[in-house]
């Protein structure tokens, strides 16, 4: 077994001293290909629970004296190993959505299970288990740290995790490989292209093995050569068996998913095909 696939801690097992710990999360999975994951059958889809359920979901939160409602019902299923976008204009509640679905907020009402777990209704410490051991998190600005090498950025994800040195070191480097920068693992984020620091900045959201990665436009600041290669790094992760839920305003990343899916009006519909 190789330290990407070592066993995570389980995220039920927690205390009330656990507060209010935000963590970036990660996984491993991947060697990138042109090819789209295929879909799984409605026949396997039938015999697997999903990992993600949401039931008349809403969010409402102040602002300016206002109260705004960008989730006003949203019901969906995600089931394990599925790639999924999220479109919709701008403003319209999809990163308050991820949000959610990454255990940063927590719902006004309804029901969000992740992997049997109720995130709306669990304690502060059982949400920071859930992000550090389930959840990986890729944003469209990398969040690199910019003093700290490519190695040192992706060791970030496995501080306080009870890891020796060595362990960590390996690791780092197995993620590093699986995203193709095994070579870089010393170069800051001023020595490396757009796409090359999108790609640290998966390899640290991957490191930890979690189920689900979460993007916010992880293509939304490179070029179309540089989107291309980021899409075919992520879908190799899919295929692997990363579930992938993905915010993007760019069409040719939405139809490289499995599952297209718009936010609307504060409710989640499906785009057909």
């Amino acid at each position: 077994m190789s330290p990407l696939d070592a066993a995570q801690p389980d995220p039920r097992l927690t205390t009330d001293s656990e507060r209010n710990e935000t963590q970036m999360n990660p996984t491993a999975q991947a060697v990138p290909e042109t090819a789209v994951s295929p879909e799984p059958t409605p026949a396997a889809r039938s015999r697997i629970e999903p990992i993600y359920v949401l039931e008349g979901v809403t969010k409402s939160y102040r602002m300016q004296g206002r109260t705004l409602t960008p989730l006003t019902g949203v019901d969906i299923s995600i089931m394990p190993g599925e790639f999924a976008t999220i479109q919709g204009p701008t403003g319209g509640g999809k990163s308050t959505l991820l949000q959610l679905l990454g255990a940063l907020d927590r719902p006004s009402s309804g029901v969000l299970r992740l992997d049997g777990i109720d995130l709306a209704a669990a304690r502060d410490g059982v949400l920071t288990r859930m992000r550090a051991a389930q959840i990986g998190f890729v944003f469209q600005s990398f969040n690199l740290i910019p003093t700290l090498t490519a190695n040192e950025n992706v060791n970030v994800a496995l501080e306080g995790r009870g890891m020796t040195a060595s362990t960590r070191t390996e690791r780092v480097a197995e993620a590093l490989a699986k995203v193709g920068l095994a070579d870089r693992g010393g170069h800051r984020p001023s020595e490396l292209s757009g796409g090359q620091q999108q790609r640290v900045a998966i390899a640290r959201a991957i490191v930890a093995g979690p189920k689900v990665l979460l993007a916010d436009e992880p293509t939304g600041n490179l070029d179309e050569s540089m989107r291309d290669e980021i899409l075919e790094l992520l879908e190799g992760l899919n295929r692997e068996g990363l579930t992938i839920v993905a915010v993007t305003h760019d069409s040719a990343v939405a139809k490289r998913a499995h599952r297209r899916l718009r936010l609307d009006g504060g409710r989640l519909h499906e785009v057909r095909r």
